[in-house]
């Protein structure tokens, strides 16, 4: 009596079924994406990161980061020191300047506790 072996009653995935594939992003969506993950992990993005990051023009990036902004899915301040603009969630801003200074002011403490214990 011969039972039938599991691996010749197999299903294969037909690879050339394109639907059941998720589509692939634009370029803007993953722009978005990125800052909105940026965001809630307390972080801006500099628009600048932008154009490297994804390997696309200066001047799309920044196509992109208007049109962002102008739907309101973005904010946007200026660096204090370089002028540069940070881009962030929409309603983040304050959030993300205090977690800024949290870290600056806790980077400093720590810089202060290794300089006391080299002397």
């Amino acid at each position: 009596m011969k039972k039938n072996m599991p691996e010749n009653n197999r299903s294969f995935k037909r690879f050339g079924n394109r639907s059941s594939r998720s589509k692939t992003q634009t370029t803007e969506d993953r722009i978005r994406d990125f800052i909105l993950r940026n965001s809630k992990n307390g972080y801006y993005t500099k628009v600048s990161t932008l154009s490297y990051k994804f390997e696309i023009p200066e001047d799309k990036a920044w196509e992109i980061v208007g049109m962002l902004l102008t739907d309101g899915t973005l904010e946007s301040i200026h660096d204090e020191f370089t002028g540069e603009m940070k881009l962030c969630e929409a309603g983040k801003t304050y959030l993300i300047m205090n977690l800024e200074q949290q870290r600056k002011r806790q980077k400093s403490q720590e810089f202060q506790s290794r300089k006391q214990k080299s002397k």
